[in-house]
């Protein structure tokens, strides 16, 4: 059935493709269909208009949950730094709605999923990693907001709040806290140490989306803010749903870090250095992700989410193993899975 919002979309719709119609041109005869194309997380979702061979997506973010400008305005700095986004034909902030270019119905998740030969899987990647550095190479300070301690802080709350007190029912002992605080003073320093850069904050298989030819598109990056080098790499190789071998993983990384300084990233002239670095910022992604998936289980009804829980613990066991700086982390997860 449909919803009141759809109704509202419907009716935006025709205006909105006449204003699109010079970029366009002529549309096909036969009747335009609308059907759902995705969800996300957010309150966001998406809808697929076709008309004959004609498609394009249309962006349904209701304005009293979520603010489609930074979606706008990203899209143009992406854009300017060569990135591939899907073009806006028509948008509709007041309301929440845009029309956007269709990028096509595979996403690099959906086609690893598939199947993929480990030489397009390769190419795949190293167009990803192309991508993220031409994304680097155009920052500039002022132009987002920044990645501070203040956000870093308030994602890594998310797990105590929702992972440890609302799913397993607990709160942290004064043992926990300890450890906690250890915890995020190590990852804090790490992080504010490194190099600043737009960052996508989303950069994963999830959000790219297969192309026929050349570099892929980019979704879902109204998000994005100014703030440390190693986090779209680590999204982008600690996939949150979908795992791969470690060395695999570092072999990726490498690539990009020698990729990033060839580029005139500031990163570390020493990889072993610069995999302390990522190492410690997946852990920061890896729990603010575990507490946001089990919000979005409570809160957004979607208990899914916590099947790709088991997922980050085990990056997280993996990063505590190669770091002793981690036994503060290592400590906390013995207690918690005890007490779970």
């Amino acid at each position: 059935m449909m919803d009141a919002r759809e109704a509202q979309l419907r009716r935006w719709l025709p205006a909105a493709i006449a204003q699109a119609a010079p970029e366009l041109g002529p549309l096909p005869a036969s009747e335009p269909t609308l059907s759902a194309a995705s969800a996300d997380a957010s309150a966001r979702r998406y809808f697929r208009w076709q008309q004959g061979d004609l498609s394009l997506i249309v962006m349904d973010a209701p304005p009293e949950h979520e603010d489609s400008e930074p979606f706008v305005r990203i899209a143009g700095l992406l854009a300017e730094a060569g990135v591939r986004v899907p073009k806006i034909y028509a948008k509709d902030l007041e309301q929440g709605f845009l029309l956007l270019e269709d990028m096509g119905p595979r996403t690099y998740l959906e086609q690893i999923q598939a199947g993929v030969s480990s030489e397009k899987l390769d190419q795949m990647f190293a167009e990803a990693i192309d991508s993220l550095v031409c994304w680097q190479q155009s920052s500039r300070p002022g132009e987002l907001p920044a990645y501070n301690d203040a956000v870093l802080l308030r994602e890594l709350n998310l797990f105590p709040q929702w992972y440890v007190e609302r799913h397993l029912e607990r709160s942290f002992t004064s043992d926990d806290q300890a450890d906690w605080a250890e915890l995020c003073s190590l990852l804090l320093k790490s992080i504010n140490a490194e190099a600043r850069v737009f960052v996508h904050r989303d950069y994963m298989a999830r959000n790219l989306m297969v192309a026929d030819q050349g570099p892929p598109a980019v979704l879902d990056f109204q998000d994005a803010l100014y703030g440390p080098a190693s986090y779209d790499a680590t999204c982008l190789f600690a996939d949150a749903f979908f795992s791969w071998p470690e060395a695999q993983r570092t072999q990726w990384m490498q690539r990009y870090w020698q990729a990033a300084r060839t580029g005139g990233i500031d990163l570390p002239a020493e990889f072993k250095d610069f995999q302390g670095q990522y190492r410690l910022m997946g852990v920061q992604r890896h729990l603010k992700v575990i507490g946001i998936f089990a919000r979005i289980c409570y809160q957004g009804g979607k208990p899914h989410y916590l099947d790709d829980v088991p997922r980050f613990f085990a990056y997280l066991h993996t990063a505590c193993a190669d770091d002793v700086r981690l036994a503060p982390l290592q400590r906390l997860l013995a207690r918690l899975e005890l007490a779970a």
